[in-house]
């Protein structure tokens, strides 16, 4: 059984939770609370935790056997405990008392486990649950991954629904192309300010860990950093980041007492205590700061309702001299005016934007979201300490025009962001590294998807936007060729006319002549005609 069958057998249940009146926004929170105690099970006793997280009584086997109210009320305890760290039991001396004993102190298990509680009512259906998950080939999850089996979940979620976090699920393929782009490196700092469910700081651990042989190559205080300084994150949403500390954790990264992804508001002043960074790899919430007012990020040169445009301010601010960034959004941060075209000329300034890959759409799950990468570095190569004219060339790869319409039926894979790339990494970088052929440009003739642009010519020619393209769509319409105005509009009434005629047999035949003859002496009266119109 491969995880993706895993994964699927595991969204099945929904069905079950669904009869329970739990949606399937609720769902994943509601399964993952139990699936964390089997998988946390599950890893300890296959030897790849080193000791149970969980304490005695709050395991699998408690859960295992029970039915009915018992079953119920035991899960009901176990969350209590997990939510609290404590645990109230009868007073030995005095039946008629209770006494409340600590029986966690793991800070992380705390964090996940906050005011966690279940919103099962059937007994039958926690069992029906518990038996559904002890079916699972876990030998074969454990081989692949358990971490990797609890992303897929993620990432089902996120196909499947329809708003929540899962709307702008960051795809794994765009994760791991920009990780291989930006190359983090053990001992380095890893940001990620809207963490999400944390696919990039897994994905960037992931990455660290192929080159070192899962850190076995470390001496053992730098495995100790990549473990519990190397990551961090914040999180607005505290389901969301419960979800993001169990991936962490199911991946072997602890972070710090509070996890490795922190919970709070990047925008606010818990931001302003991340820890600056050599990485920072993000993609931030689209929309609007609530309210309107903007962030409250006093620290913040540019005071901006938008919460991209603040993100940005936030990330290349936050890059230690030379550290690297990758940062997804949207079409308008590029091109917005005012304030916009002041933040873009601030990072053009004190950083090399050296690259832009602008996205297909379709991508995401928002249908129709146009999105960007950024790409650039603190300072220069020759300074990283200088912030004054950093960018002298920006270079663009045009994925979007000419694209075939991503989604369910055409996923959008690693095939499509190698020829990218490859431009990425090709040095010296030139523009027919990007060649692709288009029909629109005739036989043999080829067009470039990767072009670079002087920092003087985006000042000059674009007023500082960076919303670039050249490349152009063949499916669309080529205003040159369109007929004159007067043809066009002749044409429109022609089609309409024939329209509104349909429409008055349509209620002749219906019986509406009264109605029909009212609407046509009302169109009558509209266009002056100054006498009755009959179908």
């Amino acid at each position: 059984m491969t995880n993706n069958d895993i994964v699927q057998k595991l969204w099945n249940l929904c069905d079950v939770l669904r009869d329970d009146g739990i949606n399937y926004s609720d769902y994943v929170t509601e399964l993952v609370l139990l699936l964390f105690i089997k998988m946390e099970y599950e890893n300890t006793e296959a030897g790849l935790l080193d000791k149970h997280k969980l304490p005695e009584g709050c395991r699998w086997p408690d859960l295992n056997g029970k039915s009915g109210l018992n079953l119920l009320n035991e899960y009901k305890r176990i969350l209590f405990i997990l939510s609290t760290g404590k645990e109230i039991v009868k007073d030995p001396n005095d039946e008629t008392k209770t006494i409340e004993t600590t029986v966690i102190t793991d800070p992380l298990i705390l964090a996940i486990y906050a005011d966690a509680q279940t919103r099962l009512r059937e007994p039958r259906h926690l069992e029906q649950l518990i038996k559904s998950l002890d079916t699972i080939d876990w030998f074969s999850a454990q081989r692949d991954g358990l971490g990797d089996l609890y992303e897929g979940l993620l990432e089902k979620n996120a196909s499947e629904t329809k708003s929540g976090a899962g709307q702008y699920f960051t795809p794994r393929p765009l994760i791991d192309s920009i990780i291989r782009c930006i190359k983090p490196q053990a001992g380095e700092v890893i940001q990620d300010p809207a963490a999400g469910t944390a696919g990039f700081l897994i994905g960037a651990d992931a990455y660290i860990k192929s080159d070192t042989d899962d850190y076995y190559t470390l001496p053992e205080k730098e495995r100790t950093f990549q473990r519990n300084k190397a990551f961090v994150g914040m999180e607005l949403v505290p389901g969301t980041r419960r979800l993001a500390l169990m991936n962490c954790l199911l991946h072997g990264m602890e972070g710090d007492d509070e996890g490795v992804v922190h919970l709070g508001n990047t925008l606010g002043l818990p931001g302003t205590q991340l820890p600056k960074a050599d990485v920072i790899l993000t993609n931030p919430p689209f929309g609007t700061a609530k309210g309107g007012g903007g962030p409250t990020r006093d620290d913040f040169t540019y005071k901006t309702g938008n919460k991209q445009l603040a993100f940005l301010q936030h990330i290349y601010r936050s890059l230690k001299p030379g550290g690297r960034a990758a940062v997804v959004l949207p079409d308008n941060v590029l091109f917005e005016a005012g304030v916009g075209t002041d933040i873009r000329r601030d990072l053009m300034n004190k950083c090399n934007l050296h690259t832009i890959l602008r996205l297909p759409t379709g991508i995401f799950y928002a249908q129709g979201v146009k999105t960007n990468v950024l790409f650039f570095t603190k300072g220069t190569a020759e300074n990283p300490d200088q912030d004054e004219n950093c960018t002298q060339q920006v270079w663009v790869y045009d994925l979007r025009t000419n694209m075939p319409s991503f989604g369910k039926r055409t996923p959008f894979g690693d095939q499509h962001l190698q020829p990218f790339e490859d431009c990425y990494h090709a040095a010296p970088r030139e523009e027919k590294h990007g060649q692709i052929a288009l029909e629109s440009l005739g036989e043999g003739e080829q067009e470039s998807r990767w072009r670079s642009f002087s920092r003087d010519w985006i000042k000059t020619q674009k007023a500082d936007s960076l919303d670039i393209a050249w490349l152009k769509d063949q499916d669309s319409v080529d205003a040159a060729s369109l007929p004159e105005p007067d043809v066009l509009a002749a044409e429109a009434m022609s089609e309409l006319t024939e329209a509104l005629r349909e429409l008055n047999g349509l209620m002749l035949a219906l019986g509406a002549g009264d109605q029909a003859q009212a609407q046509n002496e009302l169109l009558a009266e509209v266009l002056g005609l100054g006498a009755e119109v009959n179908g």
